[in-house]
């Protein structure tokens, strides 16, 4: 299966999810957040192709990492492709955090014509960013978000308890509702 990326994976960051990961960047955005960091990331046209077998070999070879996160661009344009790279990571005991400008809502509403493909890799995530990103609620004390209403999701115990469910690990303030 391919998988379109904006750049190559970053190997060793420490700034999308907690200890070191490995991101995998998206190409393709439809949000069009005003002052979006990523821009590069917006054709659905731009970027390269690659197959998830070649990430999956990475997955292997990887040491220290903590987890891998899905970001972009908008990961959720490319549901199947990261379900199975997400899949293969769990195997590897590493955490999967997702940054999406949908909110968790819009991802599980049953009349999204991807609404069982988000469900699928949602399955596999541990952490989900939601929301899109906000200039007149950026702020830069916040972690792992970039403007206020953006949460940080317990996507498994949210899948459970049939609601969203914060992460208390990560919550800083105010935890609104994503916009």
């Amino acid at each position: 299966m391919k998988l379109r990326l904006s750049s190559s994976i970053t190997s060793d960051s420490i700034v999308d999810g907690p200890g070191l990961r490995m991101v995998i960047w998206t190409q393709g955005c439809i949000h069009n957040c005003k002052d979006c960091h990523n821009p590069q990331t917006h054709d659905l046209c731009g970027g390269f192709e690659i197959e998830t077998n070649e990430i999956i070999d990475k997955l292997k070879t990887l040491k220290l990492q903590k987890g891998i996160t899905l970001s972009g661009g908008e990961p959720f344009l490319q549901p199947e492709a990261l379900e199975e790279i997400a899949c293969e990571a769990k195997k590897y005991n590493l955490d999967v955090w997702a940054y999406t400008g949908f909110t968790y809502e819009k991802l599980l509403d049953k009349s999204n014509d991807a609404y069982f493909k988000n469900l699928n890799l949602l399955k596999n995530i541990d952490i989900l960013v939601d929301g899109k990103f906000v200039e007149e609620k950026k702020d830069i004390s916040l972690t792992f978000r970039g403007s206020s209403n953006q949460r940080i999701i317990d996507v498994q115990k949210s899948l459970k308890n049939k609601k969203v469910c914060l992460s208390n690990v990560y919550a800083d303030r105010d935890l609104s509702i994503a916009e």
